[in-house]
């Protein structure tokens, strides 16, 4: 609860993350996953955002783009 309390007024560190995730394939055809990622990334346990992560630097980069949300079909009544 004290954790919570002071992410919600300072932000959170991003201390703890998960150990670098690389998905094993990139698949951009017309049956893609909407939000699939590319490219290795870290997630924070905390907080959920996600991070690119460099190998070469070991080092945790930039935050990643949020996925878009996925479409809804629409009812068209005629």
């Amino acid at each position: 609860m004290f954790h919570a309390m002071m992410n919600s007024l300072f932000g959170c560190g991003h201390q703890k993350t998960t150990f670098p995730i690389t998905p094993k394939r990139s698949y951009a055809g017309p049956l893609a996953v909407a939000g699939s990622r590319n490219g290795t990334y870290v997630a924070c346990l905390d907080c959920g955002k996600e991070f690119a992560y460099d190998w070469k630097s070991m080092r945790i980069g930039e935050p990643m783009a949020e996925p878009a949300a996925p479409r809804q079909a629409q009812a068209s009544f005629q």
